[in-house]
């Protein structure tokens, strides 16, 4: 299934009214003294003031609904923004009632697409039944030598535009709710990496690029490292960066603004990540004020010199077996760099090998 129209976010008084009895219920169970202090807790393991040995932080007590929430399939949300804050704000509800150690946060989750639409990629909506995020088909080398000529494209365009305009949405309903406004964070949408989002407008063929046009490749990587500043500048106008320097992501606290992607890096060996990938994550970090990366999959041939760019502040990476974890901790642990939602027996490994994690590792 194929979006060949997208809508802007628009509500009306009776969407409004849908969402009462879910706001009133997610504001009469936040307590601002527990979330404040599991706010603080976080914000001492950012800042590097943890004292302790690993972070895994837990709510004091659970607060059950008072209503039942519903289940929200993706593709749904993606046509209504009621149904979208239904989906974001349930997850705020689970983690109340569960007493989770993560912090309250909502995004506009249309997916990997939001950068890639606005070039002008199709968008490719998965199966309802499959309950997951949708994609985007790449586009030919002469649609993107256009949009290198063209520069910076409209940010409106495709996904971009429903993200923004459901940031602006979800920070106006808030605003009737003083402990949802305070305590749920409302990050930024999914704007990849500039590799990332190179594979996505190329596909397969971009891996012919590194070797047969390497130009072309850096001219669309500049683009892309481009419409990403613009981009996360216009999203800033609606949720300006904390003053305190730290940003929420996936309710997780880091240091800095962004939280890139490496998920294309796994293909490309260090020394193409140097070459290809480095310098425009080094821009991305200067300009935006730091951040953190996230990979899936294999790292430990890039990570060090990910970590080694000014204001990368924290790795959240999945599939620790995949790599050389003496690798990942001197990257990262070692060198004060911490170590995001890192899974438990990943964790019971490195303390059984002697590593010292020096309160830098956050556990899932």
């Amino acid at each position: 299934m194929v979006d060949s129209a997208l809508s802007p976010v628009t509500v009306s008084a009776e969407q409004r009214h849908e969402l009462e009895p879910y706001l009133d219920d997610l504001e009469s169970r936040i307590d601002d003294s527990q979330e404040s202090a599991i706010f603080e807790q976080w914000q001492a393991f950012a800042t590097g003031a943890f004292t302790g040995d690993l972070f895994k932080p837990v709510r004091s007590r659970k607060s059950a609904p008072t209503i039942s929430w519903p289940r929200i399939y993706v593709n749904d949300a993606l046509d209504s923004i009621v149904f979208m804050a239904l989906q974001q704000l349930g997850a705020c509800s689970s983690q109340l009632a569960n007493g989770g150690g993560y912090l309250l946060s909502v995004r506009s989750n249309y997916g990997t697409p939001i950068l890639p639409s606005v070039f002008g990629a199709e968008i490719f909506r998965m199966e309802h039944s499959q309950d997951t995020l949708p994609c985007s088909r790449a586009m030919t080398k002469e649609q993107l030598r256009t949009a290198i000529e063209h520069g910076v494209p409209d940010l409106r365009h495709g996904f971009g535009r429903a993200a923004l305009d459901a940031g602006e949405w979800f920070s106006t309903l808030f605003a009737d709710y003083p402990n949802i406004k305070k305590h749920v964070a409302l990050y930024h949408p999914d704007t990849q990496g500039p590799m990332d989002i190179c594979e996505m407008l190329r596909g397969s063929d971009l891996f012919e690029d590194v070797y047969e046009d390497p130009l072309f490749l850096h001219a669309l990587l500049a683009l892309v490292t481009q419409t990403y500043i613009a981009y996360m500048k216009r999203w800033q106008k609606i949720v300006p960066p904390r003053a305190d320097g730290v940003a929420v992501h996936w309710g997780m606290l880091h240091r800095g603004t962004v939280m890139l992607r490496d998920d294309s890096a796994m293909n490309f060996s260090g020394r193409m990540y140097e070459e290809f990938i480095m310098p425009y994550e080094r821009q991305i970090l200067d300009t935006l004020g730091g951040g953190a990366v996230h990979f899936c999959g294999r790292g430990d041939h890039f990570v060090m010199a990910a970590t080694s760019l000014h204001g990368m502040a924290a790795v959240n990476m999945t599939q620790p077996e995949f790599n050389n974890l003496d690798i990942i901790c001197r990257a990262t642990v070692d060198k004060g760099i911490q170590l995001l939602d890192f899974p438990a027996r990943a964790v019971e490994a490195l303390v059984a090998a002697g590593h010292d994690l020096g309160g830098n590792v956050h556990v899932a």
